[in-house]
């Protein structure tokens, strides 16, 4: 009899990463499963509340922030959480402190969900009992789970970026092995179109990308936008800094550092558009910003290049 396909949890076997490690994303794999469950059957809604920036929170926000939060603060493999819904940092009881320090965005792109497009949950992971003062390069692992027509999840301990695919009895399996990113490829995701009308450098870029008939691939979130670059195996992701968001606006240690991370694991590149790595980028304070342009290694220094 031939195996069957390879599982999440017998590629975290074969990677011989450490045990605590493993444990600890086989427990974010099994959250991500509650929470795509939870997005086709919930009641969609604002609770009328906001985030600590000023972002209205769904209903969705709410519980996934509050589902990964309690289920890591129990587990007895974390140090430290640190949720882009709240404004501290989450302490861990002594009872249940372990070794792993944990930032996670609990719903990327939740102003999709009322329009039935592709979300996700991002996670980056530091070994250590805090994360600022620290590097991107210093992350032990990082992984999104996309909820879309079907539920996936990315990841990379370091050993290249793999895709798993959910199935209809709980399990992830392995379906793409070793993604790769080509130095170049004609695809551009632009996170924020509005920047062309107050930053004349993007908008030369984005002529730039029409004049040369790139196609056009932007949902407005930025877990399904890279998503579709490292499973194309081509194109960029862009997010620019602007007159309102000189910093950027996507924050770097929920999604600009674990994102980098599983890009240049699959052979590409992420800086902030003047050919600074995001991953050499110092974690100084929860809430930093950064602007971020990832992907083909040709398309960003062309993108570079534009910007100037």
């Amino acid at each position: 009899m031939e195996p069957g396909p390879l599982t999440l949890h017998d590629y975290l076997y074969e990677s011989k990463i450490e045990n605590d490690l493993r444990y600890l994303i086989d427990t974010i794999a099994r959250i991500g499963k509650q929470i795509s469950y939870r997005i086709k059957s919930v009641e969609l809604g604002v609770t009328g509340t906001q985030n600590v920036f000023g972002e209205d929170q769904k209903t969705l926000d709410v519980y996934t922030n509050d589902l990964v939060k309690n289920i890591l603060m129990k587990s007895g493999l974390v140090s430290m959480l640190v949720s882009e819904e709240e404004d501290k940092a989450i302490e861990i009881s002594d009872e249940y402190f372990g070794k792993y320090a944990v930032c996670f965005d609990p719903l990327d792109g939740s102003s999709l969900i009322d329009v039935n497009f592709a979300i996700g949950s991002i996670f980056s992971v530091y070994k250590g009992d805090s994360v600022l003062g620290r590097t991107g390069d210093e992350q032990v692992a990082a992984l999104y789970i996309m909820y879309g027509p079907r539920t996936t999840l990315v990841l990379t301990v370091k050993q290249g970026t793999h895709e798993f695919i959910l199935n209809d009895v709980g399990e992830y399996h392995l379906s793409r092995r070793g993604v790769k990113i080509e130095k170049e490829g004609k695809i551009f995701g632009p996170g924020d179109i509005k920047a062309c009308s107050i930053n004349k450098k993007y908008n030369e870029l984005m002529r730039y990308w029409l004049k040369n008939k790139y196609k056009l691939r932007y949902s407005g979130g930025m877990v399904p936008d890279i998503n579709h670059v490292l499973m194309k195996g081509k194109g960029l992701f862009t997010y620019p800094s602007s007159k309102d968001n000189p910093n950027g606006k996507l924050r770097v240690l929920f999604e600009c550092h674990p994102m980098a991370l599983l890009v240049e694991q699959a052979g590409g590149k992420a800086t902030d558009g003047t050919g600074k790595r995001i991953l050499e980028i110092e974690n100084k304070k929860l809430d930093q910003r950064t602007p971020i342009y990832v992907g083909s290694e040709k398309e960003i220094e062309k993108a570079e290049e534009i910007m100037g």
